[in-house]
């Protein structure tokens, strides 16, 4: 968190996971949607976190997960849970554990360890065909450092490494298709918003075995610039703008979850945060926005009803 942050944040409440753990910052999309989560899994499960905004869940020797966590650093944290998911065979093979003992081994990483830096670990450990759930908090930006933009980043968006008057110029890279492509178990889109959705496609994921994925935009209070009390409204707009479209792969098939038919325009979504306040002011950039609500029309465009 850099220093402007810290003073927007200071004086705010703070939210703890389960209770317990390091303050994490109010409104916390990614942090929402993980209380969630681990409420299906359950305490009979391994999280291993690569570095991250959700690392400051864990101040030594606390840790707000009942089961077991690990610390990786970025780009490290499948093969973390390669070893993890080998340690636990082998015990279970040679009867040092019950099959009631064992654990569910599961990834938690940001979205520049997952579609950047760590991308390439989390590719082998699918060819790998590791026994994990892999879950990626998409706040879309480094939320940990001062929200400098990732790959993971949308069209136009301003972040303290993109500062012009048309935002970021680059592209939100499709993560979920290029999971998909590696052929694994299982892949999702979620966001806390939605829990209902959300609920049923971790409790899919952990009923099926092999390399499982969970991708959830995280609205984020600091990093893009909005009241904390309005995540939840603004993760429902994601929704139904159709910018953040609720998906799975499962079977070699990709199915749509949730189809918002009749879509609401993108800018009602842009006009909440503050990394999109360059759109509107000083003066209207109707090509950008325009841009970016055609690239949404277009996706929805080719999903067969």
């Amino acid at each position: 968190m850099n220093e402007t942050q810290f003073k927007r944040m200071k004086d705010l409440p703070t939210t703890h996971l389960l209770g317990t753990g390091a303050p994490m910052c109010a409104g916390c999309g990614g942090l929402q949607a993980i209380n969630d989560i681990y409420d299906v899994l359950g305490e009979k499960t391994v999280f291993i976190n690569a570095a991250g905004c959700m690392t400051l869940l864990s101040i030594y020797p606390f840790t707000p997960f009942r089961g077991s966590w690990l610390y990786t650093a970025m780009a490290s944290a499948p093969a973390g849970a390669q070893g993890v998911r080998d340690a636990l065979d082998i015990l279970l093979a040679k009867k040092k554990i019950t099959p009631d003992e064992n654990l569910t081994t599961v990834v938690l990483a940001g979205d520049g360890s997952t579609s950047g830096m760590g991308l390439s670990a989390t590719s082998a450990a699918i060819d790998r065909n590791l026994d994990f759930i892999y879950i990626c908090y998409d706040n879309e930006g480094y939320g940990n450092t001062g929200q400098q933009y990732s790959s993971a980043t949308p069209h136009a968006a301003r972040t303290s490494t993109s500062t012009g008057s048309a935002g970021f110029s680059g592209f939100k890279k499709d993560l979920f298709a290029i999971w998909a492509a590696h052929k694994p178990t299982y892949v999702a889109t979620v966001i806390g918003a939605e829990p209902l959705d959300l609920a049923r496609k971790i409790e899919t994921a952990a009923s099926l075995t092999g390399p499982r994925f969970i991708i959830s935009l995280s609205p984020c209070p600091t990093g893009w610039g909005f009241d904390p009390q309005e995540t939840t409204y603004i993760g429902k707009l994601a929704v139904k703008t159709g910018i953040w479209p609720l998906k799975e792969y499962k079977d070699g098939k990709v199915s749509h979850t949730k189809n918002p038919h009749v879509r609401v325009p993108v800018e009602d979504y842009l006009l909440t945060q503050a990394r999109f306040k360059h759109l509107f002011e000083p003066k209207r950039n109707d090509k950008l926005i325009d841009e970016i609500q055609s690239k949404v029309d277009a996706y929805w465009a080719g999903i067969t009803p």
